[in-house]
């Protein structure tokens, strides 16, 4: 873990912390008493089988779902009661699963509308984009960091399935997170789009709390300072990359045995 990481533990609170957090359906419980802890410039992986409850427990973190027990805090503040836009305003950010832009839009058109999220007049479709100023200065920010800078003015609907998951990335930067928090983001990605992704997820600042879900192990393993697993909706190991990879647990469970030994 890097050294900032280690120095945050002792400066101020967690980024995000779970105490106890549960959600059912009904009689089943996705979420179990999930205990979590990520502390600020920490790059955290959350993997586990289909089924094992990591896209449920992102909506109990982001306000999406309401949680039936324990407690949410984000950066010292118990925000468990709060709704979703409520959070963003704390600093959460967070991509999809599923591709959500407006692909008839053009690129910076649909990240302006995601910094306009930050202001009091939010989601104009009429306001043009202005030449100079704080929005416009914190979207391009936003789509150089993506790497689209340069296919600003292109309608999104004409970018590939990358390129498309990169402006994901762009319109959760423009609302300026503390913590972000990224969904499958090589979902459906070729090899080539995969290391483009894991390079975008690298050059992103140490600063900035990543906390992803991730299918791709290799990208997963190589992104995180730390790997928590689920399983039926528990947390049954956390640990260091390297300390996942030969967890025999998550091995029988999600790797397979003998895969990354």
């Amino acid at each position: 873990m890097a050294e900032g990481v280690r120095a945050a533990k002792q400066d101020g609170p967690s980024a995000l912390r779970l105490e106890g957090v549960c959600k059912a359906f009904g009689a089943l419980r996705a979420v179990d008493g999930v205990m979590l802890e990520v502390w600020p410039g920490e790059r955290r992986a959350v993997i586990g089988p289909n089924g094992a409850g990591k896209t449920t427990l992102f909506n109990c973190i982001t306000g999406e779902f309401p949680i039936n027990e324990g407690k949410v805090l984000l950066f010292g503040r118990d925000v468990t009661g709060l709704p979703a836009h409520r959070r963003v305003a704390l600093g959460l950010g967070r991509t999809f699963q599923i591709t959500n832009v407006f692909p008839g839009l053009k690129v910076e058109e649909n990240v302006f509308l995601a910094a306009q999220g930050l202001e009091k007049i939010k989601l104009n479709f009429f306001r043009s984009i202005p030449r100079q100023g704080e929005i416009r200065d914190r979207a391009c920010m936003a789509l150089e960091r993506a790497g689209l800078l340069a296919k600003r003015h292109a309608i999104t609907k004409e970018l590939s399935h990358g390129e498309q998951r990169q402006l994901e990335i762009a319109l959760a930067l423009a609302l300026q997170p503390k913590l972000l928090m990224l969904d499958e983001p090589a979902a459906g990605l070729s090899a080539a789009e995969r290391a483009t992704m894991a390079d975008l997820v690298n050059s992103l600042p140490r600063d900035l709390t990543i906390l992803l879900i991730e299918h791709d192990m290799d990208l997963a393993l190589g992104l995180a300072d730390r790997v928590t697993c689920l399983h039926y909706g528990r947390v049954i190991a956390d640990d260091s990359p390297k300390g996942i990879a030969a967890n025999k647990e998550v091995q029988s469970c999600y790797l397979g045995v003998g895969k990354h030994a």
